[in-house]
């Protein structure tokens, strides 16, 4: 199984910043790179909230896998101080 050396909020992050600035997506910037990394702090916000989202699975990922693992995986993912309960 690969891991990432990367934290999952900021790689959420870039995505959302590469989607609206890279013209492989909804954006008009054909080298997007320097703007992902410029940028890319600008939606951490929406990354966290995701992860929130995706605290609970559903039900064919719960069938796939131990749905406690994924709940501690993703609560270890969000960033110290966001309420963890919310």
């Amino acid at each position: 199984m690969n891991v990432s050396k990367g934290g999952v909020v900021e790689r959420i992050a870039r995505v959302l910043a590469g989607q609206r600035l890279s013209a492989n997506a909804e954006g008009s910037n054909d080298h997007a790179a320097a703007a992902v990394d410029a940028a890319w702090r600008n939606h951490v916000e929406d990354a966290v909230a995701v992860l929130r989202t995706l605290r609970e699975p559903d039900p064919r990922m719960a069938e796939a896998g131990d749905p406690a693992v994924w709940e501690k995986m993703i609560r270890a993912a969000l960033p110290d101080g966001v309420v963890h309960g919310a």
